[in-house]
């Protein structure tokens, strides 16, 4: 496959990006000096291992000229084009989502959240002779555009923790090289714009970004914000039925309330007032919120705790919000300030809805 002056070479122990018309290189790569003119970027099935990847990259068919490398696990990617500008991404992810009941779904690992990893890398190429100096900036900047894209996101906490932490970035230009020899102090380069080209490429990264999310099929939901704040169905129905009384406790009867709780997280009004309660918990937690600055004297709880049950079961819950609140039993107690409140506030309209009906 071609794309401008570069050839593309798929084998099924890695990828190799070529041209022989050489480019200047900044990369982090396994196998790479972080500044080099190479006539190959080689993608390797490979150990995370610097002699194991060069060997590989060495059985390239045109590994004759100099060459780069990076171990991978996945030789997953797709490209973009934007006139002079290419984007390769390269997509590794441990994650799946599943089914966890007919509404809802929660994100899953084989691996455990503790190995999992979801990695978005990129290999960036610009068909223009750019300076070592550029090249380093555009690194920058595509590194800072990443980081922002997934900051604005506001992933779950674990997800974060094992988003990008593998991930592997190269910018390449052009080189005009004198007498054929691979010396970068004597090479010609170009003058780039940066200003003037700055926004096209944030947007290239932006949409590269979205585009890596939608083909990994990875989205998330209300249980993947629940797990990231250490909130478990069973400590919420070991909670609700804390203190009940009058009432012998069955397995009929949690399995009638964790039935309920998770019908009400699929309640899409009860979903938004759970989501205000979070991520209002951690703009105040973080300091983020000048005008707000004492959150264990806040009512802002109460009033989404208050919501939250009048939409599950009307003003009935109403008392029995109260009274867990007062009480705190379970989780409750150990959750922060609007957090206590919200879901307390969720316990006592799923209990008084199964002991209405």
């Amino acid at each position: 496959m071609q794309s401008g002056n570069i050839n593309v070479i798929e084998k099924d122990y890695g990828i190799c990006i070529s041209n022989p018309n050489h480019f200047l290189a900044f990369s982090d790569f396994t196998v790479s000096d972080g500044i080099d003119i190479v006539e190959n970027v080689n993608i390797l099935k490979a150990k995370d291992d610097f002699k194991f990847c060069a060997k590989r990259a060495e059985t390239f068919n045109q590994s004759q000229g100099a060459y780069i490398a990076q171990a991978v696990d996945n030789l997953d990617y797709f490209m973009n084009s934007y006139g002079d500008l290419t984007i390769f991404t390269f997509l590794s992810n441990d994650v799946a989502i599943e089914d966890f009941t007919d509404s809802l779904r929660v994100a899953n690992s084989p691996k455990g959240f503790a190995d999992a990893r979801i990695n978005v890398s990129h290999v960036v190429y610009l068909d223009n002779a750019v300076s070592p100096k550029d090249l380093l900036k555009i690194f920058k900047i595509i590194a800072n555009i990443k980081a922002k894209v997934l900051a604005d996101m506001a992933l779950p906490f674990h997800i974060q923790n094992i988003l990008n932490t593998d991930d592997f970035l190269a910018v390449l230009g052009n080189v005009d090289l004198e007498d054929g020899g691979l010396d970068i102090n004597n090479a010609d380069y170009g003058e780039i714009d940066l200003e003037e080209f700055k926004p096209a490429l944030e947007e290239a990264i932006e949409i590269s970004m979205e585009d890596a999310f939608e083909k990994l099929d990875l989205s998330f939901g209300i249980l993947d914000y629940l797990v990231s704040e250490g909130i478990l169905i069973g400590d919420l129905v070991e909670a609700g039925l804390d203190i009940v009384e009058g009432v012998e406790i069955t397995q009929e009867l949690k399995d009638r309330l964790e039935a309920q709780i998770l019908k009400s997280l699929a309640d899409s009004d009860v979903i938004g007032l759970i989501a205000a309660g979070l991520r209002t918990g951690q703009d105040l937690a973080g300091n983020r919120m000048r005008e707000f600055n004492d959150l264990h004297h806040a009512r802002f709880g109460d009033v989404l705790g208050l919501a939250i049950s009048n939409q599950i079961a009307g003003t009935d819950a109403l008392f029995n919000f109260k009274n867990y609140m007062e009480l705190k039993p379970g989780i409750i107690y150990g959750l922060p300030p609007i957090l206590n409140s919200v879901f307390a506030g969720l316990i006592a309209g799923c209990i008084s809805k199964i002991f209405e009906e």
